[in-house]
Parts: C-alpha cells; structure tokens; sequence
C-alpha cells in the first residue's frame, strides 16, 4: 500500500526516506501559492533559490529575469519584488522567468531535492493537484514549510485538505497525515476566519497585507500544478 505522510515541519525531513516520495512543498502564506498562482498566468519558469545571495548573482548573468526575494515577510531591498502573489499577475509574469528566494518556501524545497518528484501545492490548486496526485502509484510526503522550522497551522491545515481528497484513495496515512486532516475538519467550514488567528497571518496583518492572506486562501481558482525540472518549477505537463 502506498503511503501518504505529512512532514509538519522541515526540520523533521531527515525523518522520512525523501528519496521514495513524491514530495509536495505547502507555504500557504505566500510562497507556494504566489508559484501556483505565476505559473498559471504563464511565468515561463520560477527559479527556487535558497540565499539571497544566489538570487542577486543572477543580476550579474545579464540575463532578463524577474528577481523575487521575501525576508520575515518583507520584499528584501534592491529586488523586483517579494512573494505576494499581486506581484504574480499575467501582465507581469507571462513569459517571464522569475528567480525566488524566501523565509520558508524554498528552504523546505531545497531539503527536499533528492524526490522523486517536487510539486508544489497551495489552496489555490488544491482539487488539480489531489486529482493528479490519485493518479501516481507512489509514496507522497506533504512537507509544510512551517515558520522558520517551527510548526504553522495554515500550511498543516492544508496538508489535511488535501488528505481529505485523497485518504479514501488507498493511501496508508500517518499519524501527522490524520493529526492534518483532524485540524482540517475543525477549520474547513471558515478556513479565512481560523486560520486569522495563525501567527503568520498577524504578523502579514502587521505588515498591512491582510489581502494577501484572503487572496491565498481562495480555493480553485488556478488548474497549473508547478513541478521541480531541474533547477526549475514549470508547469506539470502529463
């Protein structure tokens, strides 16, 4: 029976056997649901970065690239941008390459790199991403990006949106995966009004960008499921 696990926090990642899942990263606010949500409005590509540092290099490679960096919520100074997901819009991403460094997202991802596969899941490709994730005959690790290592309800919550689609499946859940699922049935009636108490969100609230948090939390509105190619998130083409 294949399983399906959650991670809850990327510090546990050296716990499970990455090699023998297809992992999925969660940063619900905001990193993995911006790479949705630019890879639907056609970013030819997102560029996971883990430092700063590599993301500023590829200023100097002379190459047209969208440079993305988020520290503690915060667009680091001298980039084009952060990971709001506004800053994601088809008038500003089509065709583009985009190359993203940020608190958690990344660095989850970058833990994760000897998969499988990496997709990358969010609210916003929740049923696109369940449906094709039926469809292969392998172990899934959900890993959540949490906060700085830290557990987060937001991205744990989604973690067991997910296993609602998924645990009639024949999937072999562990205890984190039911613990996720668990969260998701307390919060799924008003996921916007639960998840206003997360840490996370009062600290984006502090920031006056609660219309980031809203926007993250909109289930469906995009079908593209990014997936690690390389160095490279593009869109899952089956």
């Amino acid at each position: 029976m294949t399983e399906l696990n959650v991670c809850l926090s990327p510090s546990l990642i050296p716990l499970y056997n990455v090699a023998d899942h297809i992992v999925v990263i969660i940063d619900i606010f905001r990193a993995t649901s911006s790479i949705c949500y630019g890879i639907e409005n056609g970013a030819e590509a997102i560029i996971p970065v883990s430092e700063v540092e590599e993301c500023a290099a590829y200023r100097e490679m002379g190459l047209d690239y969208l440079l993305a960096a988020e520290r503690d919520g915060k667009v680091v100074d001298g980039f084009d941008f952060g990971n709001s997901p506004f800053s994601y819009t088809k008038e500003k991403v089509n065709g583009k390459t985009v190359v993203l460094t940020t608190t958690n997202g990344t660095h989850a991802l970058h833990l994760s790199r000897s998969a499988k596969k990496i997709v990358i899941g969010s609210f916003l490709n929740l049923t696109a991403l369940s449906n094709w994730l039926k469809t292969q005959d392998e172990n899934i690790l959900l890993v959540c990006a949490g906060w700085k290592n830290n557990f987060n309800l937001e991205d744990t919550l989604f973690a067991g949106a997910v296993v609602e689609q998924l645990k009639d499946a024949g999937f072999q859940l562990d205890d984190a995966a039911i613990a996720a699922n668990d969260l998701y049935q307390i919060g799924k009636n008003d996921i916007n009004q639960y998840l206003k108490k997360t840490s996370h969100s009062e600290r984006l609230k502090k920031l006056g960008i609660e219309k980031d948090i809203e926007f993250c939390l909109q289930i469906d509105i995009t079908t593209a499921i990014p997936v690690l190619d390389g160095e490279r998130l593009v869109k899952l083409v089956e």
